[in-house]
């Protein structure tokens, strides 16, 4: 398991494109719309990982819902497995809840699930692996 990336929710990605450009010192490498989870991601290459900043792209989204209760910040860490049901079944066994135990597609060509915040200290943990 490695850190894969880091979400930041943003309440504007032109404002924050142009802020992490200019810490980072260059361009997003990927633009993309998730409409199932009403959000628009913006990707930077950091290092080892990727820094991942979301935008609600409707009122409703999970999105616009925390940046309403606890503004603009780190929404989720993102560890990078190979194989994703083997690693949901191994944490279960280990006492994780899961927000939903079923892979699905994610941003940046990932199959991702979520653990419960109220198992992780708080933090919101998604699980990701590429696509076959």
């Amino acid at each position: 398991m490695k850190l894969e990336h880091i979400g930041i929710a943003v309440q504007s990605l032109g404002v924050s494109d142009e802020l992490f450009a200019k810490l980072l010192g260059k361009e997003s490498y990927k633009k993309e719309s998730v409409e199932r989870e009403g959000v628009t991601t913006s990707f930077y290459a950091a290092g080892e990982s990727k820094i991942e900043l979301l935008e609600a792209s409707r009122e409703e989204s999970p999105i616009a819902k925390f940046i309403s209760k606890k503004g603009e910040g780190i929404h989720h860490l993102a560890f990078g497995v190979d194989d994703i049901a083997a690693e949901v079944q191994r944490l279960k066994k280990e006492g994780f809840e899961f927000i939903s135990e079923e892979p699905k597609e994610g941003a940046d060509n990932k199959l991702v699930v979520f653990l419960h915040p109220k198992s992780t200290n708080g933090v919101l943990i998604e699980l990701c692996q590429e696509k076959p």
